[in-house]
């Protein structure tokens, strides 16, 4: 296991959310590769932790779709395979357009500001950070003003449950540069539609937003994989 990933303390923060934070950006960043094999004494050693955080950090990661547990093996990096990215593609599209709906209905004046404030923050971030899950933290703001406006706690949580199998995706979408203005526009059409209070042309483009997310990353799969 040579890498080259280095944990960064955070006194604000418990030991093993660091540690958890620093795998998963390596898994992210590539730094981990899928099929690679997550020793717990070797990551212990390399963090400077005891292997308690280390496997407290690989059953979260198992959670967020990032790591598979191998019987008689252990822990390995998760490949990206369509199937998976459809299955929760599919429940995300039919959440977020019930969300948009809802939003349409019950967001506060102060919410459209904040949507209007997180989408050029977004674009801000998207057109000068080097840091793809700098871009992707953004771009999870954006959608999170949405849900909370639902005031729905049920769809909140399935929608933030979800949110943590659908980042991997979110980050292979975002490292594609040319789906980037694609991306701002159809957030502005959203908020324009939320203005509005037109519920089913929000959804409508809410779901093209995830559709497009789709092709891209389902083109990062079979590229990956010399399709």
């Amino acid at each position: 296991m040579e890498t080259n990933f280095t944990v960064n303390m955070n006194e604000y923060l418990p030991l093993r959310d660091v540690v958890f934070n620093t795998l998963r950006q390596a898994i992210l960043r590539g730094e981990l590769k899928p099929g690679e094999r997550l020793m717990e004494v070797q990551l212990a050693n390399k963090l400077g932790v005891s292997r308690t955080p280390i496997r407290e950090a690989i059953r979260k990661l198992e959670l967020e779709g990032l790591v598979l547990m191998i019987p008689r093996k252990g822990a390995e990096v998760a490949d990206i395979t369509e199937k998976s990215l459809n299955d929760v593609l599919e429940v995300r599209k039919a959440l977020e357009e019930l969300a948009v709906r809802l939003c349409c209905e019950k967001i506060s004046g102060e919410g459209i500001r904040r949507l209007h404030e997180a989408a050029d923050e977004f674009q801000r971030i998207l057109k000068t950070s080097n840091d793809v899950t700098e871009v992707a933290e953004a771009d999870v703001r954006f959608h999170d003003i949405i849900y909370m406006s639902t005031g729905n706690q049920k769809l909140i949580q399935l929608l933030n449950n979800l949110r943590e199998q659908m980042y991997r995706y979110r980050v292979e979408c975002l490292k594609r540069k040319e789906a980037h203005d694609r991306l701002i526009a159809e957030h502005e059409e959203i908020i324009r539609q939320i203005e509005k209070k037109d519920k089913e042309t929000a959804a409508k483009i809410v779901g093209r937003h995830i559709e497009n997310q789709a092709v891209v990353v389902t083109d990062v799969i079979r590229t990956k994989h010399g399709e």
